[in-house]
């Protein structure tokens, strides 16, 4: 693999490697994680270079936090220094994993900010944002909020998750706002017409998550795969009967062009958001070090005009079959209103 360039995190943040490194899936969404792995995938991650990791504090209820603190405290001195880590809040759950809904009131903000310093064992969160608007709070509260913990150490930067055009305009008016974190993949672009124009036009860096859209344009994924029950993707319309049939006839397209390019179709799918622009920074939820390489290879795959021609018609915008996510938590993204 090359030196990248490092890509900023809007015009008020840090320059980070240009992928970053998701650690839900260690923890939660999709089935069994290995503990030992995970803590193996970070310290890979690391040691290749990559400096922003992403948790959340409800990813299996603190249990990922305490991953990645764990993984932070056991890497080399260098390595450690060099993590940015990204927290996202507000979530809510039940004892049984429920999601119970979104708490945006500035005393849970930093109530929430507390036990997760706890459980990352860190001095502060290098960035902190809201993981679903709060209907019933204005966002100009819940921003509020991390700028006095921004102002006192505890947070350096601000960021927002799955939000619009609108929220995201009343936010920057609030304090400066790093990135917006969302998802955004070849089967995913919602974001291109109102909101990318939005983040671009204020000076707002986009962190991709979702960019093989859960392993299902991976080129890994196959029709007769059997998911638990604790797999996020056993209850994702894009995963079920008709819908999986033709988005894995999707990813076929983009085998072709891989194989044309002597890239694997994971490799393809992040070169192609890595091609949407340097103020993008992609967020790959490898769970192993074979998962990790590949996607870091992507680094290497060129596209040049053709290859984007190419991928575009086999992939069009609104080619994908199934929302990304069940309807109930549809209604919860302000990003898609």
């Amino acid at each position: 693999m090359s030196t990248p360039t490092p890509r900023p995190l809007g015009s008020t943040g840090p320059r980070v490697f240009p992928i970053g490194l998701g650690c839900m899936g260690m923890s939660a969404m999709y089935g069994d994680a290995d503990r030992a792995e995970s803590l193996a995938t970070v310290h890979a991650a690391l040691e290749a270079g990559v400096t922003l990791l992403d948790t959340g504090d409800f990813y299996a209820m603190g249990h990922n936090e305490m991953l990645v603190g764990e993984a932070l405290r056991t890497a080399p001195a260098a390595r450690r220094e060099q993590a940015l880590v990204s927290v996202k809040f507000g979530a809510m759950r039940g004892p049984g994993g429920d999601w119970i809904g979104i708490d945006g009131r500035p005393a849970a903000v930093k109530n929430f900010a507390s036990y997760s310093l706890q459980r990352l064992g860190v001095d502060h969160i290098d960035v902190y944002r809201l993981a679903r608007l709060d209907p019933d709070v204005p966002i100009e509260e819940t921003v509020g909020a991390v700028a006095e913990l921004v102002e006192k150490g505890y947070v350096r930067h601000i960021g927002l998750s799955e939000v619009g055009a609108d929220t995201i305009r009343r936010a920057v008016a609030t304090a400066p706002i790093t990135d917006l974190q969302i998802e955004y993949a070849l089967i995913s672009r919602g974001i291109e017409d109102r909101i990318l124009p939005v983040t671009r036009e204020l000076g707002i860096g986009i962190t991709a998550y979702g960019v093989l859209s859960r392993g299902l344009i991976s080129g890994h994924f196959t029709r007769d795969r059997q998911l638990g029950a604790n797999d996020f993707r056993a209850h994702s319309p894009r995963f079920q009967g008709a819908n999986l049939d033709h988005n894995l006839d999707l990813v076929e397209q983009l085998r072709k062009i891989a194989e044309r390019k002597g890239a694997s179709v994971a490799q393809l799918a992040i070169a192609w958001v890595l091609s949407r622009g340097d103020d993008i920074v992609p967020l790959l939820g490898a769970r192993t070090r074979e998962r990790l390489a590949e996607a870091l290879g992507a680094l290497d795959v060129t596209l040049d005009e053709a290859d984007l021609a190419a991928i575009e018609a086999a992939v069009p915008a609104d080619a994908a079959a199934g929302e990304r996510y069940p309807r109930a938590q549809m209604a919860h993204l302000d990003s898609e209103h």
